[in-house]
């Protein structure tokens, strides 16, 4: 999470993922294919900058709904960055300030990205630009006896500099909203969350593995969380950018990193 002051007003408040098809022999940095997703929403009402909307209003009575990932496991193309974190870059937290430690790296199988969570607050994001398009990941932190406030994020349609910046919060089964700082119409940036408008953020305690994707569909961004949606931002104001996750302090794993480009 960032933005000094205002960005912590949200602060406080799957399964494994599909296997994917390996196209490199490498153990680190392979690379793998899917194809193929569903829209999950239609229909999202023009309105204010920021309009959340909670499925049903009760999430908790409903049938939990399949990943994009799951419903049609092809046409994706994995993002998981290699050994070197080659495509990968890091950036600081505000924008502009010194980074910490070296905090990345990729475990000894390459399949998961670790974040040890010691080298100050940033942002790894992938150096290719999305415009419409749903992005999967699956993370976990590593649950220390005591400790309390995890804190971590992911990234769709971010500026290079993170100035521009729209994020899902995830936490210690908390977060499972999104907020950020997207340009408005008069092209001046305005800061959106949605803390009050989700009633059950679905992100499950320290040491589980979740399962999250944004999709991005022309000025909507919309959250799901372990087999629902728990919100959308009707008017986000970069029509393509990038994507990545968050290191804050916490020690955190992300695997199945994927893209999906929509038509």
């Amino acid at each position: 999470m960032h933005r000094e002051n205002a960005g912590n007003l949200g602060r406080r408040n799957i399964q494994s993922g599909l296997e994917a098809q390996t196209t490199g022999g490498r153990a680190c940095g392979t690379t793998t294919l899917h194809d193929a997703a569903r829209r999950r929403f239609a229909g999202c009402s023009p309105g204010l900058l920021l309009l959340a909307v909670v499925a049903a209003g009760n999430l908790g009575a409903a049938e939990p709904t399949p990943s994009a990932l799951e419903s049609e496991p092809s046409g994706w193309v994995s993002i998981m960055p290699p050994c070197d974190l080659n495509g990968w870059s890091r950036v600081p937290v505000p924008p502009g300030e010194p980074l910490g430690k070296q905090q990345w790296h990729m475990d000894e199988s390459g399949k998961i990205l670790v974040c040890e969570g010691d080298g100050g607050h940033d942002m790894l994001l992938c150096n290719r630009e999305f415009g419409d398009a749903v992005f999967h990941t699956e993370f976990r932190y590593t649950k220390v006896e005591g400790k309390s406030g995890y804190n971590s994020g992911v990234y769709v349609r971010n500026s290079t500099d993170g100035a521009i910046w729209h994020q899902a919060q995830i936490g210690d089964a908390a977060g499972g909203y999104l907020f950020g700082e997207t340009p408005g119409p008069d092209g001046q940036k305005r800061f959106f969350t949605t803390t009050e408008e989700v009633k059950e953020g679905r992100v499950k305690a320290a040491g589980e593995w979740n399962t999250l994707e944004i999709t991005a569909r022309g000025r909507t961004l919309t959250l799901w969380v372990n087999g629902a949606v728990t919100c959308q931002v009707a008017d986000c104001g970069r029509p393509k950018g990038l994507v990545g996750v968050e290191g804050e302090g916490f020690r955190i794993e992300f695997r199945n990193l994927q893209v999906k480009r929509l038509p």
